[in-house]
């Protein structure tokens, strides 16, 4: 017992994740207003963004960028296990952008609905559409 409790312990921003997407999942599914539906999947995109950072944090490592050339091979090779691996957080800042471009799009089309159907409301939405 012990032993998994500190499994759990040590991976608690695994859990924090975890419960980060199933909240933005449940607000995506459960809810029925557009904006509530938003503000889900934001959660939702957020959390993913702070577990692939997460997992790409490495302690005592630096960044890779050399200070100095080098002049030849052998004793001046690299040592990549001190270097901090730069593609996740790019790919990260990447996902951000879309991100918010996702989230620009999804509210002009949520003023969009209420301007023509008065309402936010999913179930509101569709019935009005079935009547046009």
């Amino acid at each position: 017992m012990r032993v998994m409790w500190d499994f759990i312990v040590g991976h608690y921003n695994y859990w924090m994740y975890i419960g980060l997407m199933m909240i933005g999942f449940y607000a995506m599914m459960a809810k029925r207003n557009l904006i509530k539906k938003i503000i889900g999947m934001n959660i939702f995109q957020s959390a993913i963004i702070f577990f692939f950072i997460s997992t790409s944090v490495k302690k005592g490592v630096t960044v890779p960028i050399l200070e100095h050339g080098h002049e030849g091979h052998g004793s001046h090779a690299i040592d990549v296990m001190q270097y901090a691996n730069p593609l996740p957080h790019v790919l990260m800042l990447t996902a951000i952008v879309v991100m918010v471009a996702t989230l620009g799009v999804a509210l002009s089309v949520a003023i969009m609905i209420y301007r023509k159907y008065g309402t936010l409301e999913e179930d509101e939405v569709l019935g009005n559409m079935r009547k046009d």
